[in-house]
């Protein structure tokens, strides 16, 4: 797997840490990026097992236990040997971050209880954290919803994510787990709606899934085309001495071009 800067990443692919097997083809797939996930895919009686295959492999993301449990200590005293990347916090709250320390590695934190989508701004909002990723699983099991296909019982948590990790100044938000393997559809639709919202990528279970998030979150050559045109006719119009010009009927001005060139830097993992 060649690496990709997080502020870039697309697919993110969990993998048992306990799984030296399933780890290791994670880390040898074309995934953006791939977790070590030492909480909820492995067994109470693994936790063990999990710590020495990622001294062994050395990802560069693990997902610790989260703060409170009796393996949290373990888990960060393992971290501080490794000299990850990143460092993935489940259950993540303003607290939950602060009992890390202020010292490692830069954080995803993972959203995933009622009062953490109520803190999700002051979370992000931490020196530590430069991503919030949206767990669905245990906030559903916690609220109460139930999927449906069009995926608006989500709408509230992504619109929300979306906003908190903008106005906190960090990388657009990781959308859920599409957790049916099989279908392609519906990963895809899921990929859009959560792109349209403002998501920067999708968190993946199956290398299979890997490839239709990178497509998804990738710009196609007509936004890519469309972007270039957008910067090109505002520089123009700059040194002519204008603020604004119009493209294809649309007024072009600061905001409109700084959603181009966000396109533009998101290019460079394109057909990664």
């Amino acid at each position: 797997m060649s690496e990709t800067p997080l502020e870039q990443s697309r697919s993110l692919l969990f993998a048992p840490a306990s799984d030296e097997r399933r780890l290791g083809k994670a880390l040898a797939s074309a995934a953006d990026a791939v977790v070590a996930d030492m909480e909820d895919a492995v067994a109470p009686s693994e936790k063990a097992q999990a710590r020495e295959v990622v001294s062994r492999l050395r990802p560069s993301i693990v997902r610790v236990n989260g703060a409170g449990t009796r393996w949290f200590e373990d888990d960060l005293a393992l971290v501080a040997k490794l000299e990850l990347d990143t460092l993935m916090l489940p259950k993540a709250t303003p607290e939950a971050v602060v009992a890390l320390g202020r010292e490692g590695p830069p954080v995803i934190a993972v959203i995933e209880t009622a009062l953490g989508l109520r803190l999700a701004f002051e979370t992000a909002s931490h020196e530590r954290v430069v991503a919030l990723m949206l767990g669905a699983a245990d906030l559903g099991a916690e609220v109460g919803f139930e999927p449906r296909t069009d995926g608006l019982e989500l709408l509230y948590p992504r619109a929300k994510l979306v906003f908190d990790s903008a106005a906190a100044g960090i990388r657009p938000p990781f959308d859920v787990v599409h957790l049916t393997l099989d279908d392609v559809e519906g990963l895809e639709a899921s990929a859009r709606f959560a792109r349209s919202l403002g998501f920067g990528g999708k968190a993946c279970i199956h290398p299979a899934q890997i490839d239709v998030v990178n497509r998804v979150f990738a710009p196609d050559d007509e936004d890519i085309r469309w972007a270039e045109r957008v910067v090109d006719a505002f520089e123009r119009a700059q040194s002519a001495g204008e603020g604004v010009t119009a493209l294809d009927g649309l007024m072009v001005d600061r905001p409109v071009v700084e959603r181009a060139r966000r396109i533009i830097g998101r290019t460079t993992t394109k057909g990664h």
